[in-house]
């Protein structure tokens, strides 16, 4: 949220609804679980008020622009898990390496992203950074499951085959993100999310929805464990001539 933003302008403008190509049972589904995530959005709210307040001065909420369906742009909302003002320059080399190769898919931040806030990283590796979304869910901009939106650099990277994955409207959760995700290259990705946009339906929706929440208990345990990894790497190791000698036994008295 923009600081220097009216606060009436800023909520009329969140719940703007735009149309969107969305099946009535899709959006029985995403206004479901809309209802249900409300209470859980409202109380994170407050609780990261209280906390940028006091430990990460700043906005409470995140805004970017994000490439949806068919090409189309729109505001995507999450919590604010950066520094204000973070430099997007190491992220876009690093999605560029992704892109380029076939390693998995490992957040930037759980290697070690200077740009995270405290403990932000603990709302990004479970997922509740982007519990905001429910707005864009209500605008019709998203749903709660389809491909994740990207932000314009990497769609400008896209070949026309990669870019079929927005044929489906974007979401919060998807098809990739509960095959491996983190696991996964980005040839993987593409292809899982073009495989859910050629034919998505409701009981494939249910399925990915229930499947989710294990799959993000695994994806914090595995960031934990990467930052832990880090960590030990990083720490001071004592060298061999830095290890305290052992006592020098004393020479034995022999008396008779």
């Amino acid at each position: 949220m923009d600081s220097q933003s009216h606060p009436s302008k800023t909520v009329k403008n969140m719940f703007k609804t735009e149309q969107g190509p969305l099946p009535a049972w899709k959006r029985v589904i995403d206004l479901t679980c809309c209802l249900i995530a409300l209470p859980v959005l409202c109380v994170f709210t407050l609780l990261l008020t209280v906390y940028f307040k006091f430990a990460a001065k700043g906005p409470v909420f995140f805004k970017q622009e994000r490439i949806g369906y068919k090409g189309g742009k729109f505001m995507c909302y999450k919590f604010r898990t950066m520094t204000v003002g973070a430099d997007t320059a190491s992220h876009r080399a690093y999605c560029d390496s992704l892109m380029g190769s076939r390693a998995p898919m490992v957040k930037l931040d759980s290697k070690g992203d200077s740009r995270v806030i405290p403990l932000g990283w603990i709302l990004r590796a479970t997922g509740l950074d982007e519990l905001p979304q429910v707005i864009n869910i209500f605008r019709k901009e998203m749903s709660v499951v389809g491909p994740r939106p990207c932000i314009e650099y990497e769609y400008e990277k896209y070949t026309q085959e990669e870019r079929k994955r927005f044929n489906s409207i974007p979401g919060l959760t998807g098809l990739w993100q509960v095959s491996g995700k983190n696991r996964t290259t980005f040839d993987e990705m593409i292809a899982l999310d073009i495989r859910y946009s050629e034919a998505p339906s409701c009981f494939e929706d249910i399925r990915i929805i229930l499947m989710t929440v294990p799959c993000l208990v695994i994806q914090f345990a595995d960031t934990r464990a990467a930052r832990k990894s880090k960590a030990r790497a990083v720490m001071p190791r004592r060298s061999i001539t830095e290890r305290p000698s052992p006592a020098k036994r004393r020479p034995q008295i022999v008396t008779s």
